[in-house]
Formats: structure tokens, C-alpha cells, sequence
């Protein structure tokens, strides 16, 4: 499926520094989705991922309630931090499948993937059609 090609991609440029290049991708991915459904239905949205993942990655921290500006990410950030580079970035590879599976559960797959290729510069496949095609 597309969109697990792109998290897939985009795992494997991470550098050592998981917190801070996870930061940067979900306040990327962020930015597009609030444009959209503006910053409480992100939250919403973030908030199930993070309780789905929970079960996996039982450090993975409950969404401060109500969500405070800055703060959503902050202590997803020490968190990781604190991982190892495999353990972090599997969570995070775990936390965002989880969210964009809920995401294209919504919307549909051809645009969650489109909102991904816009927030991390992704290129879009040729295959992508088929691919879509085919799910």
C-alpha cells in the first residue's frame, strides 16, 4: 500500500536523532491535517493513534487533556529520546501507520497519501495508481 511505502521511506532517512526527526515529521504532518480538520479533530485523531499504539509501546505517552499549544509532542519527544534508535523508530513507524490508518479510514486512502507526499515532500510513485487500484 502506498501509504505504508511512504512511512516505510521515510523511516529509513531517519537519522540517529529519532525524537527530533519524528518531531519534525509529525509537526509536518500536523500542519497539513489541521488545514483540513482543524487542531481539535488532529488531536482526536493523534490522541486514538497514540491508545491504539499503547498496547505495543506501553511508554508511549496518554495526550495531555485538554491538549496545551506545543505540548502534544513534548513528552512523545522525551520518550523517544529515551528509546534506543530501533525501539524509537519503531514506535514511531507503529504511531504513524496507526494514525493514518485511521486517517484513510475517514477520507480514503488516495488522499491521506496525497496529504503524506505534501507534508514530507514525497514523491509520488508511478505505481501509485495501481497500487490504489489494487487495495
Amino acid at each position: 500500500m502506498l501509504r505504508q511505502q511512504i512511512i516505510d521511506s521515510l523511516m529509513a532517512q531517519q537519522p540517529e536523532n529519532i525524537a527530533d526527526a519524528a518531531m519534525a515529521q509529525w509537526e509536518k504532518l500536523a500542519t497539513e491535517i489541521i488545514s483540513i480538520v482543524g487542531e481539535a479533530g488532529f488531536n482526536s485523531l493523534y490522541e486514538r493513534s497514540v491508545l491504539l499504539a499503547q498496547s505495543t509501546f506501553p511508554w508511549l505517552p496518554a495526550c495531555p487533556s485538554p491538549p496545551q499549544a506545543g505540548s502534544l509532542f513534548a513528552e512523545f519527544r522525551m520518550r523517544l529520546a529515551e528509546q534506543t534508535p530501533a525501539h524509537a523508530r519503531e514506535a514511531n513507524s507503529l504511531l504513524l501507520t496507526t494514525f493514518t490508518d485511521i486517517l484513510a479510514s475517514l477520507i480514503g486512502e488516495q488522499l491521506t497519501a496525497s496529504i503524506l507526499r505534501s507534508a514530507w515532500g514525497t514523491p509520488a510513485s508511478d505505481k501509485s495508481g495501481k497500487e490504489l487500484d489494487n487495495e
